[in-house]
């Protein structure tokens, strides 16, 4: 009978959520009791994340479909409030079946439908201060300029930005203290609120430095004038590119005896660094000591490029070219030396053939993890431009071997990232460096972001740092950037819980190398449930918006994950030219988007005005 079948149905569905809920109980007090002191001291938002963690260790999916198929919650919006849900489903299903309700065992403090959602937000309250008028907070990353520039400070919090970031790893302590200053003259001034996150600099393994050589300028002739402007000066002892696109010069500087030969209309020849000849017209005196030319072809001038006058064997060289780190460039197959001697990087070496003597060497700015990196280990260089993996040693130096650099090839350079997301480095959580950072950090900010946070007992080690300077109360900000943090991100958050206000930035740039592009989507969709289990805010970062904030240009990629990050609390941008325009047009996104998303949930409003 069809009555009888749906009866029997719904006491199945009933006997699966019940054992369920048993089992979320019991491994819930089970980690519980593993991951703190005193399980019983511990708050709501604690036993949700261990319930939450609890519930998404079973495999939910045929469960889901029943339950969706009866109008029954699927469950896939559980995240706050974990066992109110599953309390809801047997509730309802005793009802239907005509079945007493279930004594349910406690486990904890509950967090329910309301209080889940309400401590979120007062927690992103407590982070980000005043309530924006969108529910999404605009996080900008300040650039230099900021320090002496407060009209530009006075822009951004018109433009949008309720939180602004400064990054420790760039500037120092003089020019943080001016930024600083200019944006809280502007909040007086707009009457808005806006918060400062100092970004600890962290242990950034990089690319130390490469050997240096001479200095090339290039001498591009213009589209429009089809010349190369340049300046023969005795008026300083540096030569220059100055300006840019249609105002671009060249400026060469020479011994003023060279002034004194020139003439116009004179043509000099000279062979550049890449062995052509070329010659160049001396048309005009330009201000001070100095002759204006123009060349029509592109050369490439260094420190041994000879001008010749004409029917003279003698000439003169430019002077003050400086230096520049020389080219290492490596493709796939290639071997490529790690070092942690201090010697400078330098190419490969070859043979007159043509063969490789010796392959190319770049040092690394954190030696020790070189002893730890076993054979078969992936290194990734350059925000994951360049893949190797590591094939053996050879004395203290590690070798790899090249195995993504695209079909031309990658040029390695100086201060660039190196990852190892298959290598636990072991590194103290806060450098000496973070640690001085910190006495400014404790005093000026509201926040401060934790760089490369693995463990738990790295931010016990950070909050007894902000302790011993009087900041115990300072909100924390854990920033996710490699594996292990992913792997102990309950453990993270639960060593702050309820001691610092606490956020979490999910750093998209790091993860995607350290995880792989592809599972990237994945990993950030976890970090924002557990997030969210825990109540903790969270910051979506890097690369939003990235085009329209350098170039000026909007792409539809870039919108839609604009859009996507309507479910984080705060979105954040990084600097650009145009980083003006980059916020008023995050602000405009979210404030769309938050009429008809929150989190994973639609809003369902009537589809009346689609356009405008």
């Amino acid at each position: 009978m069809p009555g009888q079948d749906r009866s029997r149905e719904l006491e199945c569905l009933l006997e699966s959520v019940c054992a369920l809920r048993a089992r979320v109980v019991e491994e819930a007090r089970r980690w519980m009791a593993e991951a703190v002191d005193d399980p019983a001291a511990a708050g709501a938002a604690a036993w949700n994340l261990a319930h939450y963690l609890a519930f998404r260790r079973q495999d939910l999916r045929e469960l889901q479909g029943a339950l969706a198929r009866r109008g029954l919650s699927s469950l896939g919006r559980s995240e706050a409030h974990v066992m109110a849900t599953l309390d809801a489903l047997v509730e309802t299903l005793a009802a239907a079946t005509g079945r007493p309700r279930p004594i349910l065992e406690a486990a904890g403090p509950r967090a329910d439908f309301d209080t889940g959602a309400t401590a979120l937000a007062a927690n992103a309250a407590q982070l980000f201060g005043c309530e924006p008028e969108r529910g999404v907070r605009i996080m900008v990353t300040l650039p230099a300029a900021a320090a002496d520039d407060p009209g530009l400070v006075g822009e951004l919090l018109a433009a949008g930005m309720d939180c602004a970031r400064i990054n420790c790893a760039h500037d120092d302590a003089d020019a943080w203290e001016r930024m600083i200053r200019h944006l809280r003259a502007q909040q007086a001034e707009q009457g808005r609120c806006c918060r400062v996150l100092m970004d600890l600099a962290g242990h950034k393994v990089r690319t130390g430095p490469l050997a240096a050589r001479s200095a090339v300028i290039h001498l591009k002739p213009g589209k429009a004038s089809g010349d190369a402007l340049v300046e023969f000066s005795a008026e300083t002892g540096e030569s220059a590119v100055l300006g840019k696109g249609r105002r671009r010069r060249y400026r060469l500087a020479v011994e003023p005896a060279v002034i004194e030969r020139l003439a116009p209309g004179m043509r000099l020849s000279f062979v550049d660094a890449r062995g052509r000849r070329h010659s160049l017209a001396v048309t005009e005196r330009g201000e001070g000591r100095a002759w204006q030319a123009r060349l029509t072809e592109p050369a490439y001038v260094s420190e041994t490029t000879r001008f010749e006058y004409p029917g003279d064997a003698g000439g003169f060289v430019p002077r003050g070219l400086g230096r520049q780190p020389v080219a290492v460039r490596v493709f796939e197959g290639d071997a490529l030396l790690l070092t942690g001697d201090g010697r400078p990087g330098g190419p490969a070496r070859l043979d007159e053939q043509g063969a490789v003597v010796e392959p190319a060497h770049v040092p690394c700015t954190a030696p020790e993890v070189l002893a730890r990196l076993e054979p078969g280990a992936p290194v990734w260089i350059d925000d994951g431009k360049i893949g190797a993996r590591v094939e053996g040693r050879r004395g203290g130096d590690v070798l790899l071997r090249v195995i993504h650099a695209g079909p031309e090839g990658r040029r390695i350079k100086p201060d660039k990232g190196l990852n190892f997301p298959e290598t636990p480095l072991d590194l103290p959580a806060l450098s000496d460096k973070d640690r001085r950072d910190l006495d400014f950090v404790a005093r000026h900010a509201d926040m401060v972001g934790f760089s490369f946070v693995e463990t738990a007992a790295d931010m016990r080690a950070l909050m007894a740092e902000l302790a011993a300077r009087g900041a115990a109360e300072l909100a924390i900000v854990a920033k996710v950037e490699n594996r292990r943090a992913v792997e102990h991100l309950p453990e993270i958050v639960l060593a702050a819980l309820d001691r610092h206000p606490l956020g979490i930035m999910i750093a998209r740039g790091d993860l995607a190398v350290e995880v792989g592009p592809e599972a990237l989507v994945e990993v950030q969709e976890s970090l924002l449930w557990l997030a969210e289990a825990a109540h903790v805010p969270v910051i979506w970062a890097t690369q939003v918006l990235e085009t329209l904030a350098k170039k000026g240009a909007i792409s539809r990629p870039e919108l839609t994950d604009a859009a996507m990050a309507e479910r984080a609390e705060c979105v954040m941008l990084n600097k650009g030219p145009y980083i003006v325009r980059a916020v008023t047009t995050l602000a405009d996104i979210l404030q769309r988007m938050q009429a008809h998303q929150r989190k994973k949930s639609p809003r369902l409003g009537p589809l009346q005005r689609l356009a405008g």
